[in-house]
């Protein structure tokens, strides 16, 4: 490896301090998928979705963001994006538990439903990829009000094919508006494999709408995180949308609630967990002298402590009251 391969991040303008905060949060939200699995399995919780083998390309993505001044619409395995935002591993855990102190949604919305005021995080619906329009009429209303943030939005490659997807990219087109559409293509919808979804490259669609289309490899993160600052800076310069296709490989099944040896093998889910960017950024960091096998220890306790602490705190907070039901469904206050 070169020298300007070994210090690739410092030339894209990530800190040797950042560069170690990213592997820092991949490696956290990979712990989080993992005590997530094993609480759904033990009936301590209803429901688990992870997106292992997507969080190398999810941290670089958030990382050439700026937070508390873009706007964010992730979508359901968007965990370590999340996480390096702001969100906190307690945050998900209170999620995960459907406890009242869940600031998703006070414990009314599935695991993955992300939304957060604080991090400009807009609330997700389960119907998939209806967050697309909704990111395009706010990078509107950034163009309207002449404001320099840009809008992210992602989803999965099987609901690129839906008319939500379609209709968003197109206004955005016309529009030359603010918005970066980001398609996790993890090789499954589901059960259903990409060859049966899609003929051809996702990122090749943004031509027929007209601005420019990506496709890159997930688990290169510096990779991922130089295309995703490049869209940023020609959404702020109003040089209009990009679409990038991120390439990973989902290396959970779809949700707790799937059996994905029923359509994959445990060797396929082996063969690409060996090529997971979680593991390949530990080894560049180790190989420019940032990090060590005594330091991934520390870290790997550190972690788990933390993970813990988290587990038992959402676990004995309340759940909310019957009454809240109706909180934020009817108008309330004076007038009413």
């Amino acid at each position: 490896m070169s020298i300007g391969q070994l210090f690739k991040h410092r030339s894209l303008g990530i800190s040797d301090e950042d560069a170690v905060r990213m592997y820092t949060v991949m490696n956290m939200a990979t712990k989080y998928d993992e005590r997530g699995l094993m609480l759904q399995r033990a009936g301590k919780v209803p429901f688990h979705i992870g997106g292992s083998g997507q969080y190398a390309g999810q941290v670089a993505m958030a990382f050439a963001m700026q937070p508390k001044k873009d706007y964010f619409l992730p979508y359901y395995r968007d965990f370590a994006f999340v996480l390096s935002i702001g969100m906190t591993v307690k945050d998900l855990m209170l999620s995960l538990f459907c406890k009242a102190e869940d600031v998703s949604s006070g414990g009314r919305q599935m695991p993955g439903h992300f939304g957060d005021k604080r991090y400009n995080i807009v609330t997700g619906s389960s119907p998939v990829t209806t967050q697309v329009p909704h990111a395009v009429g706010i990078a509107l209303a950034a163009k309207m009000k002449k404001q320099d943030f840009a809008t992210f939005v992602s989803f999965g490659e099987g609901s690129s094919n839906q008319g939500d997807f379609h209709e968003g990219c197109n206004f955005a087109g016309v529009h030359k508006l603010p918005v970066i559409f980001v398609c996790e293509n993890n090789q499954y919808a589901i059960s259903v494999p990409l060859h049966k979804q899609v003929s051809g490259k996702i990122a090749d669609r943004a031509i027929g709408y007209g601005f420019p289309g990506y496709q890159v490899d997930g688990s290169d993160a510096l990779e991922v995180f130089r295309i995703m600052k490049e869209a940023r800076e020609r959404a702020i310069q109003g040089e209009g949308p990009t679409l990038i296709e991120m390439i990973s490989y989902r290396l959970m099944p779809h949700s707790t609630s799937d059996d994905d040896m029923l359509y994959r093998t445990k060797e396929e889910v082996e063969a690409n967990r060996q090529k997971d960017g979680v593991v390949k950024f530990k080894e560049y960091l180790m190989e420019c002298g940032l990090w060590s096998e005594e330091q991934d220890r520390e870290l790997q306790d550190r972690q788990k402590q933390e993970i813990n602490e988290a587990t038992k705190y959402a676990d004995l907070a309340p759940y909310p009251k019957p009454e809240d039901t109706l909180l934020h469904v009817y108008a309330e206050g004076e007038g009413v």
